[in-house]
């Protein structure tokens, strides 16, 4: 999309189940699972730059050794420079003869990220601060293996309020209130229990305390321990958690909203928000790599047995389309195909928006991420035009009218033109989020080709993943467009238009910064219907006073007042830019949810498009963010 739209975040677990001399012998090289996490984390990188993190757990370690390890940076590349700076650690030791990569066993006792367990994490802040400490992994320390935890995930909770409340009505003192802090201290809390419970029984048995450890580790249920810990987590999340013992799991909500996928051979187990990342780094066909089922945890035990638990009640399935539409990474296959599917959706509108005259338009895209919708809808309408072409030939055949001259007419005029009319040149730094500068940047990050737009002429259709805020379509990207002064501008969006602010991860958490809210408010205030408004808002206090399952979202009773394109007509009308040197027509179309549904039929998550939240807090939350809007208020609405 043309606007930095940030979600929150990208994982990686790897977990050899060889030791490191096999990997040494096999792959030249002891760091084998070292450098498939970074390959791993690399292939993610779209998934967050705000900061990266990384951490270890070395197996079978003796009492007095180190066996957790944790890096964290928020520098700019800082998944390269974290990574880099490791290896320059490792490569002095060489030097200085602490380590002999031939010996692995010198990797593993010298090299902090020189274990069998590896977990990375990949953030974008859509809340919070931007430093070090915000970074996962989060590392909840004991002296005992089985109590420690180092988590990270990408997720977000509706309710970290109430869950923080519950730590501290057990006696607890949280000293943060992130929805990563809670996670960590509930999960360590369930943790502890399952350890101090089995450990007081083996003590009162007569065990003897050097054996307790592993009784502990062979006893320990996780699936129950995450299963007690997150009974009342509401939100989306794939949570990916080492225990110093060796075990590990990753566990995915009931829902399915957020992604996680694995792999799993003789060698290694593998992790990733996205499925083409593990196919591409360790070379496997679509097949091999297997979504965790939502309501499922994966657990990997530490004695490398894998087995995938159902944890929680099921649900209904509603997976995030916008993973879809525009943040996993377009080359997985079935991506590929309904992102392409998205494209072809658009053509009928597209179609209308330049009356038909596919001789006089040129289509193209922007961003670089709509480009595959930008060739599903190319060939939608190159196979449109074959037809009718197929169709015209038919009938004058039939007539006898068939002739050179007429084959020629139907053949070479009125086919699709497509052209590479915007250029990215340059990456926006993430971190530069006032609105002032982002834009000022903008106007340079994009550029057009000169000549290929004939000028008063060509209608130019630019393909969009969605259109969110407006802001930097209008000020920006659309004075850009309009150097190539065309009759038209079509901005087609392959996303229906964005009416709900989301609360499982992705940053638009702010009815106020919607563009498609905005024009919804002002149709409202054009027809006099403030009263409404009011009603809507005092209806959203009275659900706040009603347990979170019985909430229900009135601010649909707001765009219930209109037709999706009256409220299209208004987007265009409040985005078209305004310049001295281009005064052509503009028009925006959005993608239906229909065809939004046809084009991704196993990810159905829309709440941002429909209201329709799958969760009591997401409820909570739409109302929550119009009482906020409606008073004049700034901020998440949880």
């Amino acid at each position: 999309m043309s606007e930095q739209l940030k979600h929150e975040c990208g994982i990686a677990l790897i977990r050899l189940k060889k030791p490191l001399a096999y990997y040494e012998q096999k792959y030249g090289t002891p760091l084998y699972g070292f450098n498939q996490l970074f390959l791993l984390m690399e292939k993610q990188h779209n998934r967050g730059q705000d900061g990266a993190g990384i951490g270890t757990v070395k197996l079978g370690m003796p009492p007095g050794k180190a066996y957790m390890f944790r890096q964290r940076d928020t520098a700019q590349n800082a998944l390269t420079k974290m990574f880099a700076r490791q290896l320059k650690d490792y490569q002095q030791m060489v030097k200085k003869g602490i380590i002999h990569p031939e010996f692995p066993q010198t990797v593993k006792d010298n090299f902090d990220f020189g274990g069998e367990i590896l977990l990375g994490h990949l953030r974008y802040g859509t809340y919070g601060n931007y430093d070090k400490g915000s970074c996962h992994p989060y590392f909840r320390k004991s002296t005992w293996p089985t109590r420690n935890l180092m988590l990270a995930g990408n997720f977000n909770f509706t309710n970290t309020e109430e869950l923080n409340q519950q730590l501290i009505d057990r006696g607890s003192h949280p000293i943060f209130a992130t929805d990563t802090q809670t996670a960590l201290e509930e999960i360590g809390f369930h943790l502890d229990e399952a350890h101090n419970h089995i450990y007081r029984e083996m003590r009162d048995k007569g065990v003897p305390g050097r054996d307790i450890p592993d009784i502990i580790s062979e006893k320990m249920d996780i699936v129950k321990i995450v299963s007690n810990a997150s009974k009342d987590w509401d939100g989306g999340f794939t949570i990916a958690g080492l225990i110093g013992n060796g075990d590990c799991f990753v566990m995915r909500d009931k829902h399915g909203i957020r992604p996680g996928f694995y792999y799993d051979s003789d060698e290694v187990v593998a992790v990733a928000s996205e499925r083409v990342a593990i196919q591409t780094i360790f070379g496997v066909p679509q097949e091999e790599v297997r979504a965790i089922k939502p309501s499922h945890v994966l657990v990997i035990r530490h004695n490398a047995e894998v087995s995938e638990h159902r944890y929680c009640e099921d649900a209904q399935s509603t997976e995030c389309s916008f993973e879809r539409i525009y943040f996993s990474r377009g080359n997985d296959a079935d991506i590929y195909r309904e992102r392409k599917a998205l494209g072809a959706a658009l053509a009928p509108q597209v179609m209308r928006a330049i009356d038909n005259d596919l001789e006089h338009a040129v289509l193209g895209f922007i961003p670089n991420t709509a480009e595959l919708s930008y060739y599903g809808l190319l060939e939608a309408l190159r196979r449109q035009r074959r037809r009718e072409v197929k169709d015209g030939i038919m009938r004058a055949y039939k007539d006898g009218t068939l002739s050179e001259e007429l084959v020629d007419d139907l053949i070479l005029r009125n086919w699709p033109r497509g052209e590479k009319v915007a250029h990215k040149d340059i990456k926006l730094r993430t971190f530069i989020s006032q609105e002032k500068n982002r834009l000022q940047l903008a106007s340079h990050v994009y550029d057009v080709t000169y000549g290929v737009v004939e000028p008063g002429v060509d209608a130019l259709v630019c393909v969009d993943d969605s259109i969110v805020r407006g802001t930097t379509l209008k000020q920006s990207i659309l004075r850009i467009l309009a150097r190539t002064q065309p009759r038209k501008i079509v901005i087609a969006s392959t996303a229906p238009q964005i009416r709900y602010p989301d609360c499982y991860g992705i940053d638009m958490s702010e009815f106020g910064k919607l563009i498609s809210f905005q024009a919804t408010m002002a149709l409202i205030r054009e027809r006099g219907m403030n009263d409404l408004l009011r009603e809507v808002y005092e209806d959203c206090l009275r659900q706040l006073t009603l347990p979170m399952d019985k909430m229900v979202n009135h601010v649909k009773r707001v765009y219930e007042q209109f037709s999706a394109q009256e409220i299209t007509e208004k987007v265009t009308e409040m985005t078209r830019p305004t310049t001295d040197y281009w005064s052509g027509e503009y028009e925006v179309i959005f993608q239906s949810i229909e065809d939004l549904h046809k084009a991704i039929p196993h990810h159905s998550g829309d709440w941002y498009f429909t209201g329709n939240f799958p969760t009591p807090g997401g409820m909570r939350v739409v109302n929550r963010a119009f009482i906020q809007y409606y008073e004049n208020r700034q901020g998440r609405g949880y």
